[in-house]
């Protein structure tokens, strides 16, 4: 019964020749998904800024870039990291399933030839930079992980130099 209720009422509103934002306080149900927030917008940006960085040391790892050691460790973190962000993201059913294949730019690989150690520090430089750009506009929550993860990149240019 109350699926029969819910599935008239917008043909109950279309005869009665109103919108559903004149009935309910807030925003139209009726009127589609609404937009991403700047929030969840930026939050995806990072997590592609993410596979990228991941995907370039993943080509450092499989083309033998040395020191091999601590450039395996930084993958590792760097999943992590991912991990991290991808918690936080939270969408709608239909919305979620876009954002879960990786955009093309994150998955392509790096160009062919090895990493150098330079490129990764100044990948890894970027995105330090760019996490603290981001802090003034996302909420404190989210401006704590991307501090956290500025810190992180910035001690892999230290250790990467």
């Amino acid at each position: 019964m109350l699926a029969a209720s819910a599935a008239a009422l917008p043909a109950l509103l279309a005869t009665a020749g109103c919108r559903s934002s004149d009935v309910f306080a807030g925003p139209d149900p009726l009127a589609g998904r609404p937009a991403l927030s700047p929030d969840v917008i930026t939050l995806q940006e990072v997590i592609t800024a993410e596979r990228a960085m991941i995907a370039l040391y993943q080509a450092a790892v499989n083309g033998g870039t040395r020191p091999a050691r601590p450039v395996a460790e930084m993958l590792a973190q760097h999943r992590q990291h991912l991990a991290q962000l991808q918690a936080r993201l939270v969408l709608p059913a239909a919305s979620a399933a876009a954002s879960a294949t990786p955009s093309a730019a994150a998955s392509r690989s790096p160009a062919p030839g090895r990493v150098t150690i330079a490129q990764l520090r100044a990948a890894e430089h970027a995105s330090a930079t760019g996490l603290v750009r981001r802090l003034v506009s996302v909420p404190p929550a989210l401006a704590q992980l991307f501090a956290s993860i500025a810190a992180s990149d910035a001690t892999h240019v230290v250790v990467l130099s």
